[in-house]
């Protein structure tokens, strides 16, 4: 049951999706009301259960306006946009028109209301091919597909608002967000499902009849793609502390999230067939444009200047509270669950 009263409230843009709902629970768990800012183009009413749900465009300037006149947050944290990395090279404008347009409009609502701190969703995909593993935050941006690009463009808005208008600003970029809450009250249930870990957790579930496998012919060890996976927990307690770090910052700053170590898509699939204990087929198939061979994060500096300490180091406790989660959701319409006020 959340009050409205005099709580500290912070908008977070596409709190109804999948780690704006894990954002919005930690930052109820640390005396903070959030209040979901959403299209549901993409996220879900149901996963809106801390706080209130505006709904609402991130390209409608006006309407941003008057929910955040209505609400006075102390800050943004703003993570509605698109994010299939692939989708983006075929499609360029909706990508660039959603997140980098979206954004302008978010930050020109704030500068009208007064608000001046925004903890901002970033991610990997802006550094593209690394010169070298680990990546730090200091790696050349050099974005191989248009979601990596668009992010990067944000995070050159922000720090021009910083220059400009004195908006303290924290971008996050995250590796590959994965797991459920562990209580599997919230988790993964993207509409159109591109992640690695639910399809293969589908499979298992026999709901699909086998993952597919984009290139097994990378300069990896097993020849598939290497990502970093970091929990989707320890990633929505980040942002609390992001939130923390800006009442003490000025201007621009960002931070990788990551596990600090990589996994390739074959040692997913593995390690899910052992969470599950059932049979995952796979079907190979041609490399996707846009896809990095190796991604893994150096996530030192979070640690050392936020204070971030993820609980859920390894891939086989990130696939558990993802599976236990899937078998609930799939078993049950979690759509129906009312959210409580």
């Amino acid at each position: 049951m959340y009050q409205h009263g005099e709580a500290r409230r912070i908008l977070v843009t596409g709190g109804a999706g999948y780690i704006g709902s894990h954002v919005s629970r930690a930052l109820a768990a640390s005396g903070f009301l959030p209040v979901a800012y959403d299209n549901l183009c993409h996220g879900h009413a149901w996963a809106v259960r801390w706080g209130p749900l505006e709904i609402g465009d991130l390209q409608d300037t006006a309407r941003l306006e008057v929910v955040l006149r209505q609400h006075r947050p102390l800050a943004v944290i703003h993570l509605a946009g698109l994010i299939a990395a692939g989708e983006s090279v075929g499609d360029p404008t909706s990508y660039y028109r959603a997140n980098v347009t979206g954004t302008l409009s978010l930050l020109d609502a704030m500068r009208a209301c007064s608000v001046h701190g925004v903890v901002f969703s970033s991610s990997a995909g802006v550094y593209g091919e690394p010169d070298q593993l680990p990546i730090a935050e200091s790696h050349p941006h050099r974005p191989v597909n248009p979601y990596g690009a668009g992010k990067a463009m944000c995070e050159r808005l922000l720090s021009d608002y910083a220059t400009a208008y004195g908006m303290r600003s924290v971008a996050l970029r995250y590796f590959n967000a994965v797991g459920a809450a562990p209580d599997a009250e919230i988790g993964e249930a993207h509409p159109k499902e591109t992640h690695l870990v639910p399809l293969v957790l589908d499979v298992a579930a026999g709901t699909r009849p086998h993952i597919d496998i984009y290139g097994d012919d990378f300069d990896t060890p097993d020849g598939t793609c290497i990502r970093d996976y970091v929990h989707v927990s320890d990633l929505a307690d980040a942002h609390v502390l992001a939130l923390s770090y800006l009442d003490h910052s000025n201007g621009f700053d960002a931070f990788n999230l990551g596990s600090e170590h990589g996994a390739s898509v074959r040692e997913v699939i593995d390690m899910a067939a052992r969470v599950t204990r059932r049979p995952i087929g796979i079907q190979v198939k041609a490399r996707r444009p846009g896809d990095p061979a190796r991604l893994v994060a150096d996530a030192s500096r979070a640690k050392r200047l936020l204070g971030w300490c993820p609980g859920y180091g390894t891939l086989e406790q990130q696939i558990a509270t993802a599976w236990q989660w899937h078998e609930q959701y799939r078993l049950v319409d979690v759509r129906r669950v009312v959210r409580t006020r």
